[in-house]
């Protein structure tokens, strides 16, 4: 049987604290084909059994050698014809940022971007990453149309591309997430590697937001930023049916300062 492509991607904040708040209840009644998360922060020998392979999946992980830091996973209902770790670039090689399985049809790569700080190390690693990964972007999008794949890239972008992105977009012109050369970074991304933000197919915004801060009353107030998203290649970006944002209905239902974004693609899957 074949039906849509649902994919669903979360950056999950630590995996080990987000499986105590509700991270298996919620990956035991999700719909989706493919579960993408970001900022695992653990190994597998640090994960539940049930975790690492949970029944009915076929799951990869990509930790950091850096321990307790970012990570990246993917889950999918079906057997994956290819799993690749990193893009690459030997400095990012094990960090845990990028992970890709290759499935009928389509290529799935979770991302977390490095967030970046103005002024340190951390800004200018995250200028590396973005310098090095647009070019891989297109070389992946050609490789993949030659092989019969579309592409989505999705997970935690660490960048918020317009001000209906962000509520607070006035205060952050200075702030790493919403500088000018990251977004225009994006933009690059969008018009020469050729993807598409498919939630703007579907909603111009404001929002929705995918994170908000654990400080202050952020999450109840919606100030968040909309940096959890799902870039595609044209034709599957066209075939969008769906985007929501799995926004927790109380503070205290959070399992993660992110929320689940979950896109469903009228194109054939296997089931």
């Amino acid at each position: 049987m074949r039906g849509v492509l649902t994919v669903s991607t979360v950056n999950v904040n630590g995996l080990r604290a987000a499986v105590k708040k509700g991270f298996v209840e919620w990956l035991a009644t999700t719909k989706a084909d493919v579960v993408a998360c970001q900022e695992v922060r653990a190994e597998a020998a640090q994960l539940p059994a049930h975790v690492v392979e949970p029944e009915g999946w076929f799951a990869a992980h990509a930790p950091s050698v850096v321990k307790g830091r970012n990570g990246v996973s993917l889950y999918s209902r079906i057997e994956p014809d290819e799993v690749r770790v990193g893009f690459g670039e030997p400095e990012f090689e094990d960090s845990g940022r990028y992970l890709e399985m290759h499935l009928p049809g389509v290529v799935v790569a979770s991302l977390y971007l490095p967030s970046g700080d103005v002024g340190t190390e951390r800004q200018d690693e995250k200028e590396r990453f973005m310098a090095a990964f647009l070019p891989y972007l297109g070389e992946l999008r050609a490789k993949s149309a030659a092989a019969g794949r579309e592409v989505v890239v999705v997970g935690d972008w660490n960048i918020a591309y317009d001000t209906v992105d962000l509520k607070n977009w006035k205060g952050n012109h200075k702030n790493s997430g919403f500088l000018p050369e990251e977004r225009a970074w994006l933009g690059r991304v969008y018009e020469e590697a050729g993807y598409a933000d498919v939630q703007r197919r579907l909603h111009d915004g404001p929002g929705p937001y995918t994170w908000w801060s654990y400080r202050g009353q952020a999450f109840d107030n919606d100030s968040g930023w909309r940096i959890d998203c799902q870039l595609a290649t044209p034709a599957l970006a066209d075939a969008v049916q769906s985007v929501v944002v799995e926004r927790a209905a109380t503070y205290a239902e959070r399992w993660s300062d992110h929320a689940p974004v979950t896109a469903t693609y009228d194109v054939p899957f296997p089931r």
